[in-house]
């Protein structure tokens, strides 16, 4: 099997609005699972977008954990092109009159990623942004897990992104969230499930044939509440070839609480 046939980011999002029609201009459009989050609920989500030409498209999320550095998975960034990231960013069909954009300067790839291969670990990027973000309400920084933090089954997270709102469905406009709870790594690695494709250094979530991450979705964040702070434990990895919503395919995450030390080492 192929990496790119499991990769959420195949698809991209034109920023320009020449040929896309949003989810929400559809008539009679239904999303699998997901809904609308509110503003600013996620303040820390980013939409990582590249150049083409004179317009600007969006390809993955991505975490805000510094001013000036985000979080994201390598696979978004692996290509030799031109990057920004918009912060305080809600509906990417609209001004929202709070976004902020910053191009990014250079990135750190974990060294053990490797694009070829459809189990690789480590696919985790620090973003080093041109400036500096300013914080504000729509604007704010991550909390990230603690060292080997390590979730229980069926604990409940939130998945963020614009990733489209089914396998053959359109993308939204406005940021969607939808529960996705952890399934344990012994279970994630049934044969039934993702067998030995899955490791310890990922997290399992979803699986129910209703609510997983798509296209679009990558880099960004797995948000889990741990005694009422919002930690982003997962950055969108991968989910099944055979469709987004797939039953018994838990979509899968780079576990972040795995990489603290690389991470503090490379911000």
């Amino acid at each position: 099997m192929l990496r790119l046939l499991v990769l959420a980011a195949l698809v991209v999002l034109g920023l320009c609005n020449e040929g896309i029609r949003y989810f929400e201009q559809i008539a009679n459009a239904r999303a699998d699972g997901g809904s609308n989050a509110p503003k600013n609920a996620w303040p820390w989500q980013v939409s990582l977008q590249y150049r083409s030409g004179s317009s600007w498209f969006h390809t993955c999320g991505g975490s805000l954990i510094r001013a000036n550095r985000v979080l994201t998975a390598v696979s978004c960034v692996d290509m030799p092109r031109t990057y920004r990231v918009v912060l305080g960013e809600y509906s990417l069909a609209t001004n929202d009159g709070t976004e902020q954009f910053i191009e990014v300067a250079s990135y750190r790839k974990h060294p053990s990623w490797n694009p070829d291969y459809v189990a690789a670990e480590s696919d985790i990027a620090i973003l080093w942004l041109a400036s500096s973000a300013t914080l504000n309400s729509a604007v704010q920084l991550a909390t990230l897990p603690t060292s080997g933090a390590t979730l229980p089954d069926h604990y409940n997270c939130v998945v963020t992104g614009w990733g489209t709102v089914s396998t053959t469905g359109p993308f939204p406009a406005i940021l969607q969230q939808a529960n996705l709870p952890v399934v344990a790594y012994r279970a994630c690695a049934l044969g039934s499930r993702w067998g030995i494709t899955v490791k310890p250094s990922m997290i399992c979530a979803g699986g129910d044939g209703a609510k997983s991450v798509c296209f679009g979705d990558p880099g960004g964040p797995l948000n889990c509440d741990i005694n009422g702070v919002y930690e982003v434990h997962g950055i969108v990895d991968f989910r099944s070839s055979l469709g987004c919503n797939y039953h018994q395919k838990p979509s899968v995450f780079t576990k972040v609480s795995d990489y603290i030390h690389w991470i503090n080492s490379n911000i």
